[in-house]
């Protein structure tokens, strides 16, 4: 007899422990809107555990396009697994609780036991009561109220939660959009500042960095508070939001190196948000610690994009010192972004457009 009653507080202690659990991540996902440094969180687990298969199998498709397509159905499946996840875990939590009380539950043809409370609670926390079992003690009641209030708590934030989710994603998607006729598909920083230059709209790229100034923060807050929203891709599969956060990088730090007739200061604010997006989207999505990898050779590349910004009208500063800079700006982010893009299987954008290139919009089906 007292191991029973042992068993049963222990199963009671071991339900509310689960069920406080998943609604302390309900609420660490959906309502708090800032970033969680904890990392033992069922969320981080569900996409430590589920991403790693999912993106083992895309590394091995050879089709870039079909990879694509089979990256983007990762984030919406991923928010359905993980509202089935709480659901689960909150039925099997109030189901044990109600068996630690005694199964206090009555019902026609049904023995009592932990089977029955599993579906009196399924039915319950899905607000279907179908009444064919029911609480016979006033604490069993009591937990059923509880339930019920609870499932329709969690179907009424989730409701609220995926118009908010979308609405970031297609702000975000909106303006890496625009940058397909600004800087080339798939995006580049010598491209980009290439059209600016033949435009003769030069001085429009204050204002360019501005707005993506803001994009910037906004996508940093987004992403901050909805980590989920890095998983989504973009329409097309030469875009990401990763890409173009790193050619906004690129052009800041071309900028600040020095360009004939660019004012500095714009690009200075800019690449101060979309650095500070780079690093902590890093430590939000838990990455192991940056490693360098050049995408910039001194001896090819950062003479090929003199040449070609010189051809352009715009020619950046010759010397070491200007090369030695280039190299100090591009250390404090490249690293980052070479590590989202392995885990998350995002190319990053060149510096110098392909020369087989060609704009989406010029594109055909």
């Amino acid at each position: 007899m007292l191991m029973e009653r042992t068993i049963a507080v222990l199963a009671g202690l071991c339900a509310i422990l689960l069920i406080s659990f998943v609604l302390w991540d309900v609420f660490e996902v959906i309502i708090l809107p800032r970033r969680v440094s904890r990392r033992l969180r069922l969320t981080v687990l569900i996409y430590l555990i589920t991403w790693k298969p999912w993106s083992a199998i895309a590394r091995r498709m050879h089709n870039a396009g079909r990879r694509e397509v089979f990256l983007s159905f990762y984030g919406p499946l991923s928010l359905i697994l993980l509202l089935v996840v709480w659901m689960v875990g909150l039925i099997v939590g109030y189901a044990l609780l109600q068996w630690s009380l005694g199964s206090a539950v009555s019902g026609i043809g049904e023995a009592s036991g932990f089977p029955t409370d599993l579906y009196m609670s399924g039915t319950t926390f899905i607000t279907l009561g179908l009444g064919d079992v029911i609480p016979r003690t006033g604490l069993a009641r009591l937990v059923t109220v509880i339930e019920a209030a609870t499932g329709f708590g969690l179907l009424a934030v989730v409701i609220g939660y995926l118009p908010v989710l979308y609405q970031a994603f297609s702000r975000r998607e909106a303006d890496i959009t625009l940058l397909d006729a600004r800087a080339g598909s798939p995006p580049s920083a010598v491209e980009m500042l290439r059209r600016y230059a033949q435009d003769r709209d030069i001085n429009g790229l204050n204002t360019f960095l501005r707005e993506w100034e803001r994009w910037g923060a906004d996508l940093l807050e987004s992403h901050l508070s909805y980590p989920t929203l890095a998983y989504f891709r973009s329409q097309h599969d030469n875009q990401s939001w990763l890409a173009a956060l790193t050619v906004i990088l690129d052009v800041c730090a071309l900028v600040l190196v020095g360009i004939d007739d660019l004012p500095t200061h714009q690009a200075r604010l800019t690449f101060a948000i979309a650095r500070h997006a780079a690093v902590d989207l890093s430590q939000v999505l838990n990455l192991p610690p940056p490693q360098y990898e050049t995408r910039l050779t001194r001896t090819y590349n950062l003479a090929k994009i003199r040449k070609l910004l010189k051809e352009a009208g715009i020619p950046m500063r010759e010397g070491e010192v200007a090369a030695e800079q280039l190299s100090k700006m591009r250390g404090m982010y490249e690293s980052y972004v070479n590590t989202l893009s392995d885990r998350l299987l995002m190319p990053l954008p060149p510096w110098i457009p392909p020369e087989d290139s060609q704009d989406d919009w010029l594109s055909t089906a």
